[in-house]
């Protein structure tokens, strides 16, 4: 009577040992899988850290180029306008001109800096640029 039992019982054994089996085999490869992905972050971690000291690097060396070219820029730049807000002279004359009856002659000269200072300022904007970009090509 007693065999009888346990054979009813067999199949379910069975079919526990098998779930048990297939359970402790998906842990194993779970287990190992996650292992691989722990190691593989471990040596990722070491190479972003690497990566993010260069690249603060890189972002100081770009801003020391920046406040570098901004300063000159601005020096030069009011160097530039403090020459022509004095007035520009031409070359070869040495002496003042007549009273004149109008005052379309100063209306001119006054463009004329006006008009020299700003192509001036663009010229140097334009240099400084191309300066800059050179600088900043040259981080590596």
């Amino acid at each position: 009577m007693m065999w009888s039992l346990l054979s009813g019982y067999a199949n379910y054994i069975k079919v526990g040992l098998y779930v048990v089996a297939a359970c402790g085999i998906f842990y194993c490869g779970f287990h190992i899988g996650n292992q691989r992905y722990l190691d593989y972050k471990h040596a990722n971690d070491e190479v972003v850290a690497q990566q993010e000291i260069k690249i603060e690097a890189i972002k100081k060396e770009h801003e020391l180029i920046n406040k570098g070219i901004q300063d000159e820029y601005d020096a030069k730049l009011a160097l530039l306008r403090q020459y022509y807000a004095n007035g520009v002279r031409q070359s070869g004359t040495s002496s003042v001109p007549g009273i004149s009856g109008t005052t379309k002659l100063s209306d001119a000269i006054a463009a004329y800096n006006k008009l020299a200072s700003d192509c001036a300022a663009t010229t140097l904007q334009v240099v400084t640029l191309q300066q800059w970009i050179n600088e900043q090509i040259g981080i590596k």
